[in-house]
């Protein structure tokens, strides 16, 4: 077994993500022994000859992948290109899955999923509070254009309020999609992924098809969570974060049955919006210490998140490991989840005006969107990352002008903790 790639054969299903996250989809036999992946950095492919031509133009339009160090299936780096393909190895065995397709930003991923299996005047469910840009493309691209209702659910954990939702969906038309964000973006709240998919699954004979189900796993990743074996069809994240772990890169994957994922990269090439080479080289470097700073970062999260709670100037936590004992929330966690995650929101007493003073005082801390980088990043929710969501539909959520994202990094605890500290005081 020593010359077979890391994952190869029926065994790696049994090896633990941290592992399968070191070298999965990678064999340096096929690459001149090379340790590590080898950055194919071209636009295009030379076909030894005519019929090798044909049988790579038949094999694309077939949907078949190149295999794993054949020279078969390569045509143009925006159809496939061999870092691509071993970045979409990789990301499907961590989240148990088929088959995986690999997009230039979680952005582009979700905008795939969405446009290639959505149809027109069809309903769309979603838990709430969304990320702005699946907000924006939900209600100011899909709803307008394409005659698609978005329909949010109030409780992700409770059937009631779920079946509520999809109800009001099929009074407009057939429900398509059922989107969910767990833990959702900025409030960290909890959706029952199990519960959606057996809902989904009851449609099936109400509507004549089910509706898929597709999750966005951002605020975890899989080493906190495997959508798919809850349930799920698609599982979407945006490899930007904790993937790449280094704020210094964008991508997006979505793993699920390669039925699903056919149309998904046929799309992406129609589209443009594949994952350039050096990019899915960087991911299959960073992928090798996700493990390492995820359970650092959840560490230093729960320490903060406690120093805020106890904050005199802080009015309310939303970190997912402070949910009550014996709430649904609280069960439906510990069942689907192996961690609490590292980014959640927290409100000052007070508005926009004194949550300015006190992130204008960091040090430390930087001040910008994104999350799951080593640093710790800080952000005011509803004039950045949901500005562009109604103040109404806003508020309803739970984002209000008090409420500031916290990305909990890998630095020391103590120090993070000291600079929140004194930026309060500042309130």
């Amino acid at each position: 077994m020593a010359d077979l790639p890391l994952g190869a054969g029926p065994d790696h299903q049994a090896w633990h993500p941290e592992t399968i996250a070191v070298g999965h989809g990678y064999h340096p036999a096929e690459h001149h022994g090379s340790a590590k992946p080898p950055v194919y950095l071209t636009s295009t492919f030379v076909y030894r000859d005519s019929m090798h031509a044909k049988t790579a133009h038949e094999g694309y339009i077939a949907g078949r992948a190149p295999q794993s160090g054949a020279d078969e299936g390569y045509i143009y780096a925006r159809l496939d290109h061999p870092n691509m393909q071993m970045l979409q190895d990789r990301m499907a065995a961590l989240d148990r899955a088929e088959a995986c397709a690999v997009f230039n930003s979680g952005m582009a991923a979700i905008s795939t999923t969405l446009l290639s299996l959505v149809r027109p005047g069809e309903s769309v469910v979603h838990t709430s509070p969304l990320y702005g840009g699946t907000d924006g493309l939900l209600n100011n691209l899909m709803a307008p254009a394409h005659g698609v209702k978005p329909v949010a659910i109030a409780d992700a954990v409770d059937e009631a309020s779920i079946t509520g939702a999809v109800d009001q969906a099929l009074a407009h038309g057939r429900l398509g999609m059922i989107w969910v964000e767990t833990p959702s973006n900025p409030l960290a709240g909890i959706a029952d992924i199990a519960l959606i998919a057996r809902i989904a699954r009851r449609l099936e004979l109400q509507q004549g098809s089910r509706p898929l189900v597709a999750v966005d796993n951002t605020f975890m990743g899989p080493l906190l969570q495997n959508p798919l074996e809850q349930g799920a069809d698609l599982c979407m994240t945006s490899l930007t974060k904790y993937a790449s772990g280094h704020s210094d890169l964008l991508g997006g994957s979505v793993s699920g049955r390669f039925a699903l994922i056919e149309p998904l990269r046929k799309m992406r090439t129609v589209m443009g919006t594949h994952l350039d080479p050096h990019g899915c080289w960087l991911l299959l470097r960073s992928l090798e210490t996700m493990g390492l700073r995820t359970e650092r970062a959840c560490r230093n999260a729960a320490a903060v998140a406690r120093f805020l709670r106890d904050h005199p100037k802080v009015a309310r936590v939303t970190y997912a490991g402070f949910l009550p004992e014996g709430s649904a929330a609280r069960a439906t966690l510990e069942r689907q989840c192996a961690g609490a995650g590292s980014t959640f929101v927290f409100d000052i007493k007070g508005g926009e005006a004194e949550a300015f003073r006190m992130l204008d005082a960091l040090k430390l801390l930087r001040l910008a969107v994104s999350l799951g980088g080593t640093e710790t990043l800080i952000c005011h929710s509803a004039t950045t990352t949901h500005f562009s969501v109604p103040k109404a539909r806003r508020e309803a959520s739970g984002v209000t002008d008090a409420t500031i994202r916290l990305s909990v990094g890998i630095e020391h605890e103590a120090d993070i903790i000291a600079d929140l500290a004194q930026a309060l005081e500042r309130i």
